[in-house]
């Protein structure tokens, strides 16, 4: 079945980036034609044929993120970890942090762990605020999203996380190791909600009242601040 692969990956990448099947799917018309491999083994022929088509072209720089983004394009998305009193009992709360690249919106908020679900729950919470999802994420090397770092930006990304970027149509996007600045704008968005959103209060009666509070805060916080590039919108 590799020239049924091949032709199935050439075809895909002619398509545009929304609407290019995630490799789960090309897996399954694979099983549909008779195929009986697993879905391990043809993401990581699709990997070796991707890296070879970059040096086939000559592409061997160095991928990097672009810092500039237009409205819808990319969000970034990343986690903290705070100690604060729930429920008049100290707990180390996982705050997830959704950037817009364009706008600059925070949302936050705030899980006992961080783990799959919790990572699913909050993308279903921001998209749904939102109002719908950009075109990318960008993220770093969490082991909810990444089970290996291959070469360059090359991924093993967990299945469970596939399905979650396939089902709002996101391109995720890995951060190269230890290169914060590729997503430096959720990285400042946890001192932000340190210094800004949560000074001066660290007690609260449940997860539920410190979400709806990160909110209220985030919102009033978009609203008051001049955006750094369009000077007559905050």
């Amino acid at each position: 079945y590799q020239d049924r692969l091949d032709a199935l990956l050439e075809e895909n990448e002619g398509r545009g980036r929304r609407d290019r099947l995630r490799m789960t799917r090309i897996h399954d018309l694979l099983v549909r034609e008779g195929f009986d491999g697993s879905y391990d083994a043809v993401r990581r022929y699709a990997a070796r044929w991707r890296a070879a088509r970059r040096k086939d072209a000559g592409e061997g720089a160095p991928a990097f993120i672009p810092m500039t983004f237009q409205p819808g394009e990319a969000y970034q998305f990343d986690w903290s970890h705070d100690q604060l009193e729930i429920g008049g009992l100290p707990m180390a709360v996982k705050v997830s942090h959704m950037r817009l690249c364009h706008s600059r919106f925070l949302f936050c908020q705030g899980f006992p762990r961080e783990t799959m679900e919790m990572v699913f729950e909050a993308h279903n919470r921001a998209f749904d605020f939102i109002g719908g999802a950009c075109c990318r994420g960008i993220y770093d090397n969490m082991t909810t999203a990444v089970s290996k770092v291959l070469r360059g930006k090359l991924r093993e990304l967990n299945p469970r996380f596939e399905e979650l970027c396939a089902h709002y149509l996101v391109e995720p996007i890995m951060c190269t190791p230890a290169a914060g600045w590729e997503k430096g704008q959720v990285e400042n968005s946890v001192g932000l909600m340190r210094k800004r959103f949560l000074a001066g209060r660290t007690k609260f009666a449940s997860i539920e009242e410190l979400n709806e509070y990160l909110l209220e805060r985030a919102v009033g916080w978009a609203k008051s601040q001049q955006h750094p590039e369009l000077r007559d919108k905050t």
